[in-house]
């Protein structure tokens, strides 16, 4: 990209996205100059993590690397200077409780390592390659593993049912019997899903201003629920709060990834230029 200047397109670079099923790792200069990749399952940090940094290490001793981006699932430690900083702290994710991710990448490899949360990065790369160029606020939020129908105490072992306990993939499976991807189109669960999702985007719309609204994870990979998700909001907004035009425009103002699945992995790479860029 133009504004990171020629030199930082010469350089190259190590990308992870940790995600509750699958870890994707690429190497490149940036998205659209992948030189090499390595999706793994999610399985213990120890070897999950020890498949990752094998693959960078042997990539940065034929071709040096400059610095490592890593956007993972969490909750994490973002506070420099914390002793669990890079670390995932109370995740449900079984097994990586308290798992050290900074640590073993900087170890093994010897770089400076920028970590985020996966949303965060997801974001980043949506403002620089996807739907937010051009835009001076957005938000992204992801519909996945991690986030009316009779009653459900949800699928959060922290809160039952949060938004991530009644709205996300795991929910829908637990409430349903099918994982969302197999529900019909025209099955009520999409509409119970746009109810959950649409007052969580109006929510937003109202604390935050932004003006656009990514939605992205596996559960919004089935694009038919984004029509629902609209006509929810504008249901639950009634006029309230919004400028005109944003309800007017309400198909591009709540959209999917420009980047599609490619939102997290192009968000490393973002984070580990502006390490050393």
């Amino acid at each position: 990209p133009a504004n990171w200047g020629h030199h930082l397109t010469d350089m190259l670079f190590g990308a992870i996205e940790t995600g509750g099923t699958k870890v994707d790792c690429a190497v490149g200069s940036w998205p659209d100059d992948v030189r090499d990749r390595l999706r793994v399952p999610t399985t213990t940090p120890a070897e999950t993590l020890s498949r990752v940094t094998d693959f960078l290490l042997a990539h940065h001793r034929k071709t040096p690397l400059s610095a490592i981006g890593i956007g993972s699932f969490g909750p994490v430690d973002l506070k420099a200077g914390s002793p669990t900083y890079g670390y995932i702290t109370t995740t449900p994710k079984p097994g990586w409780r308290n798992a050290d991710v900074v640590g073993p990448v900087r170890e093994k490899l010897q770089l400076p390592v920028a970590f985020d949360t996966d949303v965060n990065a997801a974001a980043l790369g949506e403002v620089r390659w996807g739907a937010g160029r051009g835009l001076d606020s957005l938000v992204y939020i992801t519909v996945g593993t991690g986030i009316g129908g009779g009653p459900f105490d949800g699928v959060c072992p922290y809160h039952g049912d949060c938004l991530e306990g009644l709205a996300s993939g795991p929910s829908m499976e637990a409430r349903w019997g099918i994982p969302a991807e197999s529900l019909p189109r025209d099955h009520e669960g999409w509409r119970l899903e746009a109810q959950y999702v649409g007052c969580a985007v109006a929510n937003i719309m109202l604390t935050l201003s932004p003006e656009r609204i990514v939605l992205g994870g596996g559960v919004m990979r089935q694009r038919h629920i984004f029509p629902l998700i609209r006509v929810r909001v504008v249901e639950i907004l009634q006029g309230y709060g919004v400028l005109d035009e944003i309800v007017e425009g309400i198909d591009d103002h709540i959209v999917p990834p420009g980047l599609g699945d490619e939102s997290g992995i192009a968000g490393a790479f973002a984070l580990a230029v502006e390490e050393v860029g």
